[in-house]
């Protein structure tokens, strides 16, 4: 490994003769470079995500670096000092520019750059106090020469229960635009010498590209990269990364030497959490709609409820309530002990789940019920689960209480494993659906401490198990079911074809989301399934050498279906957007055409879906497609703009925020007018609400 010294030398310079602006405000000016810390909140409300960032104006023809400062150089550093119970995250970098002088070559920022950061403001501050920022910035400015400079910057804002914008919004807007949205994760591989990274199927017209690696050595910066059809041929650095490393950097994409795309390929660090800079904090659209901690609980619970009678969980809580016919005529105390070793599945499954989010949320990642399932891996899993929980109730095989009881284990073993892990498979089928009630009160949750996330996740659950709990309980409602009988052997049949239904209309989602080549994947992976499910019921009579054998290559064909879906789906995203005819009548949502038509005062619907949210396909079906409504839209010069969020989308994350949501759907109506604030439609609509809402009132 070669040393690179042309780090250390502006190191030590950085620490022994660092010009300084020791004094705290907000902004501080050296010969080069004026910096400022600027809030994208004139107010803050506790609990609320704030947006801020270091803005650095630098003179011509100097500059300052980026992350991996490229052949020399350091990059900006930034240390928060803030009040207890403050966190902020990691710079989220702007997409760099090469600064090339000779043999070197730099990556970093000339002229102007904002470097944002996300600070979370606790939730315990007083209405009518301060809040207090406090950043230390180190930079290096180079041009002929470098110099270390630094500086401490600091905010004092007060404290309010409603969120005002400040004059920086707009700054902070543009320094959000500049973080590179988030690529798939990629490979390097290797190839004559070379590291070869394949572009994103899908990208934008382009006739070359170029690739960031956020690491020093890895890549060899000065060398010229070569485009070659989809592939980016790169000299390696003096730490060149081995085939199959995963990529870490930026890629951008130019045409005709104007960048046309920028991706954040990797993980480290987490993207940038979308955040509001108008007047809302996320998660809450103005204070006075902020329910409180005793409402938001309520209405997770009363969301939770109104959950299972949604397609995706009635399935499995029917299954368990057969279960239960089997068990009721037995002891009390074990059927009161399956209700709760079930709600102890499904609360688990929902910690887990918020666990999840907070860990996300304090990484600075974007957070959103359902969001696991813009992952077509998560898809992948999740359709094969639901085939082989079909294959069991169908009756292809039968696993009875061996710990590789997957199928009817999950599903229908009266054991109390199987109680638990109805609970588990219940909360994984329910996140694609969405209950009313349920969007408030998530989108409150993900704004709060993770201990007040924790307990509106809890509520949720709780509500989800409440109906299965009450049953178990309450013997009266157990002498009201039917008798068990032979037809419920042929209700469990029945009940794997809503089974087969959804692994269908997963592998869809997958195709959508990753293309045809990731439905073959899925479809393979099926038939390796039912292979090892016929395999294992067929051989059971054998010895037990064969059963044993059978066994173990049933076992190791699930786990190849599993690895190699795994492998075969990951980063392949490259459907197109679920809306891109006009002819449909909807237009794709950007932020710059809302505003433009909300500028001309123009009627717009918003609609804010994706293809995993089973509610959002049953309200585009029932609700936005029937021909009066489409009509009633045309005849009202209605502009209607559809978000898909079935990836993720940063842009539609923040709107989501802006209302208080943190997942689909969302539907906001905007009356003719440019003044007027956006009407809310429930998440469960109807024609005849659609129609009502579209009669709402124009601003003179």
């Amino acid at each position: 490994m070669t040393l690179n010294v042309s780090l250390l030398l502006p190191a030590l310079l950085l620490a022994l003769a660092a010009p300084c602006v020791a004094h705290a405000q907000a902004e501080a000016k050296t010969e080069q470079v004026a910096v400022r810390l600027v809030s994208a909140a004139a107010t803050v409300q506790p609990g609320q995500s704030l947006l801020v960032g270091v803005q650095q104006k630098i003179i011509p023809h100097w500059h300052t670096y980026w992350a991996n400062p490229g052949d020399s150089g350091l990059p900006t550093t930034i240390a928060w000092t803030l009040p207890a119970g403050a966190t902020a995250s990691p710079i989220h970098w702007p997409t760099p520019s090469r600064y090339s002088l000779g043999p070197i070559t730099n990556y970093g920022y000339a002229d102007e750059v904002t470097l944002p950061s996300v600070v979370q403001v606790p939730a315990d501050l007083r209405d009518g106090g301060r809040f207090g920022l406090k950043a230390k910035v180190d930079w290096l400015v180079c041009h002929d020469v470098c110099i270390p400079q630094n500086a401490t910057l600091s905010l004092s804002l007060p404290v309010s229960t409603a969120a005002t914008a400040s004059a920086d919004a707009d700054l902070l807007q543009q320094a959000q635009a500049r973080v590179p949205q988030r690529g798939d994760a990629a490979r390097w591989q290797l190839d004559g010498g070379k590291l070869q990274l394949s572009l994103p199927q899908g990208a934008p017209a382009h006739d070359a590209a170029y690739f960031f690696a956020r690491k020093w050595g890895l890549v060899a910066h000065a060398e010229p990269q070569q485009l070659q059809q989809a592939r980016l041929s790169i000299a390696p650095g003096d730490n060149a990364p081995k085939g199959g490393d995963a990529v870490d950097g930026v890629l951008v994409l130019f045409k005709e030497g104007k960048p046309v795309q920028s991706l954040a390929i990797g993980h480290d660090p987490a993207p940038l959490t979308p955040v509001p800079v108008s007047t809302a904090p996320a998660g809450a659209a103005t204070s006075a709609d902020a329910p409180s901690l005793l409402l938001a609980l309520g209405l997770a619970l009363l969301g939770g409820l109104i959950l299972n009678l949604m397609p995706c969980v009635f399935p499995v809580l029917t299954i368990k309530v057969l279960s239960l016919l089997q068990t009721a005529q037995g002891s009390r105390r074990v059927v009161r002990l399956h209700g709760l070793v079930y709600l102890a599945g499904v609360l688990a499954s929902f910690a887990a789940l918020a666990g999840v989010l907070i860990a996300l949320k304090a990484g600075g990642g974007s957070v959103g019920w359902g969001f696991q399932f813009q992952s077509p891996v998560f898809v992948l899993l999740v359709a094969l689960l639901m085939f082989a929980v079909g294959l069991s109730l169908s009756g292809v095989v039968t696993i009875g209480s061996s710990a590789a009881g997957l199928g009817q284990g999950l599903a229908s073993q009266p054991g109390l494993r199987g109680s638990f892990f109805t609970g588990v498979l219940a909360t994984v089928v329910a996140t694609p659906c969405t209950a009313p009630f349920m969007g408030v009160a998530i989108g409150y949750a993900v704004t709060q401490p993770p201990a007040v996330t924790l307990a509106v996740f809890l509520a949720l659950g709780l509500g989800l198990a409440l109906p299965y709990l009450l049953l178990c309980e309450w013997p009266a409602l157990q002498r009201r079911l039917p008798r068990p009988g032979a037809w419920m052997d042929r209700l469990k049949q029945a009940l794997a074809f809503p089974m087969y239904a959804s692994a269908a209309w997963l592998a869809w989602v997958l195709a959508r989301q990753a293309g045809p080549e990731a439905l073959a994947v899925a479809l393979a992976g099926a038939i390796g399934l039912a292979l090892a499910a016929w395999l294992y019921s067929n051989t059971r009579d054998l010895g037990a050498r064969g059963r044993h054998a059978s066994a173990v290559i049933a076992v190791l064909l699930v786990v190849g279906t599993v690895g190699f879906g795994t492998l075969g789906v990951t980063g392949t995203s490259t459907a197109p957007p679920a809306t891109t005819a006009a002819d449909s009548g909807w237009e794709p949502y950007t932020p710059e055409r809302l505003a433009t038509l909300r500028r001309e005062g123009k009627p717009v619907f918003v609609n804010l879906t994706a293809d995993w949210c089973i509610t959002c396909l049953v309200n585009e079906r029932v609700a936005l497609s029937p021909s009066h409504v489409d009509e009633a839209f045309r005849q009202a010069g209605i502009t209607r703009l559809k978000g898909d969020w079935t990836r993720g989308d940063e842009r539609i994350t923040r709107l989501l925020a802006e209302h208080g949501r943190s997942g689909v759907p969302l539907y906001l109506f905007y009356p003719a007018g440019p003044q007027v604030e956006p009407q809310v439609l429930p998440q469960l609509l109807t024609p005849d609400l659609v129609l009502t809402a579209l009669k709402a009132p124009t601003s003179p």
